[in-house]
């Protein structure tokens, strides 16, 4: 229990000072109409984004579904979805502040449970995915998007993004997702990738590392242009660093 609230007052204090950041970085924006029609997500359906972060994920939902609860552990992150839906003009969300650990809802909740970039933050994502069961109705859908790497770049591409982000914990590999996902009872499982770009200098002005990590983090990546030996593929393009992160997104049904 101590562990597990060190690393939520850490997930906390990074993610209050990413909340402003965090959506304005382009690649936070790519492939939402992918998870929308991997979802198969209609009118009818109330839906729940674990992990909702500025509620970028939710706003692009809600255009679709009946209803959209974000969840997240950090307030700043729920302002920023209440501030996405009152851009948009979308009155069919709702926000609460909660552990994904322990989700606070009864079973069979929700006819969809979503969530992106989140379970490389989890201490045991595999209890995550069993909350997200749990909530998600019979014959519902549960889907989950995250980095998923070959194992050959896991040390290293784990030990960079720990340098760029204390709340990180442990990018699962695409073989550890498999065997998560082929061990959830879910049925009917489909997979699909794609890649988020970034641009390196935009990426560490989103984060707060130290400067000493910094330093490395710039080192690291751009020693390996050409190499890509980091699981990062990073490359020059007119005189600035650009690398990717690549995705996979998990559907079952329950």
């Amino acid at each position: 229990m101590e562990q597990s609230t060190k690393h939520n007052n850490e997930v906390i204090s990074q993610f209050t000072q990413q909340a402003v950041p965090f959506t304005k970085l382009s690649g936070h924006l790519d492939s939402l109409d992918l998870l929308i029609k991997m979802s198969a997500v209609n009118e009818k359906d109330t839906v729940l984004d674990v992990a909702s972060g500025p509620g970028l994920v939710a706003t692009a939902f809600a255009k679709v579904a009946s209803h959209v609860e974000c969840l997240d552990l950090t307030p700043a992150m729920l302002d920023q979805a209440k501030q996405q839906a009152l851009t948009h003009n979308i009155a069919n969300m709702s926000f609460r502040e909660g552990d994904a650990m322990t989700l606070p809802y009864e079973d069979n909740s929700f006819d969809t449970v979503i969530t992106r970039y989140s379970f490389h933050h989890f201490l045991k994502p595999e209890q995550v995915l069993l909350e997200m069961i749990r909530v998600c109705k019979p014959k519902g859908c549960v889907l989950v998007a995250d980095v998923a790497i070959e194992s050959k770049y896991s040390v290293t591409f784990n030990h960079i993004e720990r340098l760029r982000d204390s709340s990180h914990v442990h990018a699962l590999s695409i073989d550890e997702l498999n065997r998560l996902f082929a061990q959830s009872n879910l049925k009917d499982c489909r997979k699909s990738e794609y890649t988020v770009n970034v641009e390196l200098e935009q990426q560490l002005q989103a984060s707060f590392p130290t400067p000493d990590d910094k330093i490395m983090i710039r080192k690291l990546i751009t020693d390996d242009v050409g190499i890509s030996a980091t699981g990062f593929n990073p490359e020059l393009i007119k005189g600035n660093v650009h690398y990717s992160y690549p995705i996979s997104i998990y559907v079952g049904i329950k």
